[in-house]
């Protein structure tokens, strides 16, 4: 089987820490975006993976090759050079996708999309129904700020309703998609987006499935929800995984910790923290709903609640970060800074308070 991956978007919801890299390969949960879901893929018995590329072309390709050593998976580059919407790649990487694929089936991911990936589920119900395209939904609270989807007790799309006012349903489009290669053929060559020009037509001819999403699901491309996709995956490895959480007198709630980072005995974790590779985090240092990315340091006695620290940031003494506030990378903060729900460009120094919400530091 065959998988491509939607990379190509400018992660402008994501930034600053998307100055430095493509959003894909940005640390989620210790390891970048990009690689959970190639281990899920590969985990399904993927063995050819397209990554359809348009933003930081280079850095990217800087990337396969470890990831393909390191996963035993060929991975491949299909660039745009003009942006093709959430369909138009799919049109463009078709002579990879049918190429030496024998079953005739590949999967498609946005790749800002983080959840449990039951792959195995999508396929098997996938092969169950045997018609043109099998989509992950997702089931929300409030579905009056989506796009629902309608579905008989079979699993076959009706209809795409955009935003209803009254409740019809709660089941979303997750972002995550199995099809036949026959649906290629569907797409023209050009700007065209899957969700409005071409779900609508296959579900019209009863070639569209809805699969339920197990598990978790969140879409991490802004700040708000990579925190809060952040809280998913600490409690999906507590159920899971629980070994890979940190424990300590010191560790509040559900925590993960590099092997690497240096952690003061006496710093409060937690909870819903993740600290990455070479991070320091000095003595009396509270840390609660927040991530620090590779090499960051956290000088004593400083808070930081809700908020992105990026790589090789660091932060002084008696400092208060909060407010879904991002730091860029390289961002050094001077002691007894406050700063509230602001976002530091990369590379600079502040060493005054800021007070107002949304504010931009160039």
């Amino acid at each position: 089987m065959k998988a491509l991956i939607l990379v190509g978007g400018y992660g402008t919801r994501l930034r600053p820490l998307t100055f430095k890299c493509p959003k894909p390969l940005v640390e989620f949960a210790n390891k970048p975006i990009l690689m959970h879901q190639i281990e899920a893929l590969v985990k399904v018995g993927v063995q050819e993976i397209i990554l359809a590329i348009n933003y930081q072309p280079d850095t990217m390709k800087e990337q396969i090759n470890k990831l393909q050593d390191l996963y035993k998976v060929k991975i491949i580059c299909s660039q745009e050079t003009e942006p093709l919407g959430t369909a138009g790649p799919i049109r463009l990487a078709k002579d990879h996708i049918i190429k030496d694929n024998p079953e005739g089936l590949f999967f498609v991911l946005n790749s800002d999309i983080i959840c449990e990936f039951p792959l195995d589920k999508l396929l098997q119900f996938h092969k169950q129904h045997n018609h043109e395209g099998t989509i992950f939904v997702n089931e929300v609270d409030d579905p009056s700020k989506y796009g629902v989807i309608l579905a008989d007790e079979t699993g076959r799309i009706k209809d795409f309703i955009e935003k209803p006012q009254e409740f019809i349903s709660n089941k979303i489009n997750s972002g995550l998609y199995l099809f036949n290669v026959s649906m290629i053929d569907r797409i023209p060559l050009k700007p065209t987006s899957i969700e409005r020009e071409i779900f609508p037509i296959m579900a019209k001819e009863g070639q569209l499935y809805q699969y339920i999403l197990p598990g978790f699901w969140k879409d991490v491309g802004q700040p708000k929800d990579y925190l809060a996709g952040t809280v998913l995956i600490l409690e999906s490895y507590k159920t899971h995984t629980p070994d890979v959480l940190a424990k300590g007198n010191n560790i509040v709630g559900n925590v993960l910790i590099d092997a690497s980072a240096q952690i003061d005995p006496n710093a409060v974790i937690g909870p819903n923290v993740i600290i990455g590779p070479d991070c320091q985090v000095k003595e009396g240092v509270r840390l609660k709903n927040c991530v620090l990315l590779k090499g960051v340091i956290i000088n004593a006695n400083s808070w930081i609640n809700e908020s992105i620290i990026g790589w090789s940031s660091t932060i002084g003494k008696w400092v208060r970060i909060e407010g879904v506030s991002v730091c860029g990378e390289d961002v050094q903060v001077k002691d007894e800074v406050y700063i509230n729900q602001s976002f530091i460009l990369p590379h600079r120094g502040i060493t005054s308070n800021i007070y107002n919400k949304n504010t931009v530091i160039m």
